[in-house]
Formats: C-alpha cells, structure tokens, sequence
C-alpha cells in the first residue's frame, strides 16, 4: 500500500442504515416491481420500497461468505427493498462506493466472520473492516482503471463462453446427425431385447472384493467418459452389497437422468446402487450403447418417466422399455468412430475454454490485488 494511503475501518467511512430495514416474509410479500433484496441479491419483487437512493449492500450471513462464490458486496440504485441478510451502507461518494465495493469482493474476510455452519458477518465486524483509503482522485483513477480492464475481461469472457457452448452444441448435432446416419439396415427392438443387467450383488469386505475400485454417480463426469476420485472398497470402508461388474459393461447413473452420466469403465469393479450396470448383447456395440445412452433422445425419454419429485430417478422397467432403431454392427462401429472422434475434438476444445476462462479469472484478480496495494498503473 502506498504511504500516501491510510487504512480506515469501514464503519468511518460511509453510514450504515441496517435499522432501516424490514424483511418480509414471503407469503405477506405483495407483487410489484420493486427489487427486494436478500444477501445474495434480489431475491423477489414487491409494491413498496424502502430505499430510493444510492447504496452498497453486503451480506450479512450465508456461506457465501465464505466459499465466495460470488460478490458479497454490489451496488443499488433507486427505490429498493432491502431485508435482513444484507447491510445496507450509505457513502458520499458514489465512487467510494465502488471503490469499497470492488476491495470488499477482491479479500478474504473469513477472520470478520463467525459462525462455521451459519456464517454471519455481524455490523460491528463489518464496521471494524480496514480499507485502504487513497485520496479521492487517486480512488477515481483506480476504479477508471478497473472498469477499463474488467469490460475487457468481461468481452473476452463472454468469448470464450460463447465459444464453450458452441462447441457443445456442435458435438450434440453430430450425434444426432450419426446416430440417424444409418444404411437402412436398422431395425426397432427395445433396450431388453440387447442389453441386460447380470452382474451379481457382492459383499465388498471380502479379501476378493476388497481392493477393487468402487465407482458411484458421484465420480463420473457429466456428458463424459471420464471418472474422478475413485477409491477402492477398502478405502471408502464399504459395508453394504455393492454390484460387481467387469470390462464389457457400460454404467448409467440413474439418479437424475439429465446429468447425462454414463462411463465405459476398462476395468473390472463394484458399483452402487445409484447405478445400473448394463451388458450388450452380441449384437450391440458396448461404445453404441454408451453413446446412446448419453444422447438427447434417450436423456429426453429417461427424464419422461424418472421417479420422485426430491431425487428423480430412471426406472428399471422404464429403462428397459425404452424404444430405438439399431443398425447392423459394421454400422453401429462406424457412427461410433465418428462420435468417439468427435467427443475427443470436442473436449480438447472444453480443456482450452476452460482453461481461458480461469486465466481470466485469475487475470481479475490480479488486477483487484495490485490495486489496493498501489501497484496499479
């Protein structure tokens, strides 16, 4: 920080109108067009306001806080409505204001909170936040600044974004595209007639089944073919029957089908309950039915009959049940080499939109941390 530059507590620098506001709950809330705001933003619309000035809102409690997610602090304007999960600050300045905002979201304020399982920043903290506090001029050229490069960084965001989800959608049209790209060789069965699921229940304390990895919905990528923290059965201490299955099988989740979670595992191992563990028959490629089963039309169908409002699920029979045309082998081979080719195009460029966008974000803050030390210029 510049020696210019003094570091003053919050509370010092704007006026706190948190007695001022008034939570509703929802069911006495009236519908209007009012912003009514929560720690997290809006959070509803209703009649009347509070508020018809300029102010800085900050959380006061959520766990936000601390996993930040998102802002903690953003900027209103006009006639709002203003409950008890958000501070609401008062400042001279309007680029003070901003100049507190973008400090507020740029730290780590875990040492002002209290409270680990409902975490709370309590007006006293809040007060007692040292900001570093520059003149008024230098205040303005460091938010000019800011803004500049945010809108820049915000322009190439929104690129790579838009590029992210066009390469999505490019792979989604080529499966659709291969999949009905069959000679006419294809006839109707149902998923009965040429998968099954025969993979005996196991009781994985035994020496046997012990050290074998253990695969559940939680360690498969959506829309991909990739597994993550894997453990063995030792190692997650299982008690329960888990169901063995070996290399030719394909594993669906059938826990909320549009997560679109399907592996082809190459190699032998227990799955959860939370998974069926299909084989093909001789006459159903092992990699078609993987990428049928990740396909717009199955997940459509899966979704059209899963169970339970809380945890929807994929019945078995439904499963079963469903519908498709399948092309001979030598065809069912070929639309799988032009989506497997595809699926590895598509996810090299993911990796690189990805990793964009991270260095954007870390590029963010960068920025945010050189200048509050002064070191912007």
């Amino acid at each position: 920080m510049k020696s210019s530059w003094e570091m003053q507590p919050l509370g010092s620098i704007c006026e706190n109108l948190d007695s001022k506001r008034v939570p509703i709950t929802k069911s006495k809330r009236v519908a209007g067009e009012i912003p009514y705001y929560g720690a997290s933003g809006v959070v509803d619309w209703v009649q009347d306001y509070l508020f018809d000035e300029d102010l800085l809102l900050v959380s006061e409690d959520g766990a936000n806080l601390l996993a930040r997610t998102y802002p903690i602090a953003f900027s209103v304007s006009g006639r709002t409505w203003v409950n008890n999960h958000a501070h609401a600050l008062r400042f001279k300045e309007s680029i003070t204001q901003k100049f507190v905002e973008l400090y507020l979201n740029s730290i780590s304020i875990e040492d002002h909170v209290s409270g680990m399982a409902q975490p709370k920043l309590n007006q006293s903290k809040l007060s007692e936040l040292p900001i570093p506090f520059p003149p008024l001029e230098e205040q303005k050229r460091i938010v000019a600044v800011l803004d500049e490069a945010f809108a820049a960084l915000d322009r190439a965001r929104t690129h790579a974004e838009t590029n992210l989800k066009n390469a999505r959608e490019l792979f989604a049209s080529v499966t659709r595209q291969a999949m009905r790209s069959a000679s006419g060789t294809d006839k109707e069965v149902t998923l009965s007639d040429v998968c099954s699921i025969n993979s005996k229940l196991v009781d994985p304390k035994l020496a046997e089944f012990i050290d074998l990895p253990h695969l559940g919905a939680g360690n498969m990528i959506t829309g991909s073919d990739r597994l993550i923290d894997i453990q063995t059965a030792r190692e997650e201490k299982l008690k329960s029957g888990k169901h063995l299955f070996d290399q030719n099988a394909v594993l669906y989740s059938k826990i909320r089908p549009y997560l679109r979670k399907v592996v082809r595992p190459d190699f032998s191992g227990l799955c959860s309950a939370d998974v069926y563990p299909l084989t093909p028959s001789g006459n159903l490629n092992r990699d078609f039915l993987f990428h049928l089963l990740l396909g717009e039309e199955f997940t459509d169908y899966a979704i059209s009959g899963s169970e339970r409002a809380g945890m929807p699920k994929v019945n078995r029979n439904h499963l079963f049940a469903y519908k498709f045309n399948l092309p001979d082998l030598g065809d069912q081979q070929r639309i799988v080499e032009l989506i497997d080719g595809a699926m590895a195009q598509t996810e090299e460029l993911q990796s690189a939109y990805q990793h964009k966008l991270r260095e954007l974000g870390n590029l963010r803050q960068s920025l945010l941390q050189k200048a509050f030390a002064g070191e912007l210029t």
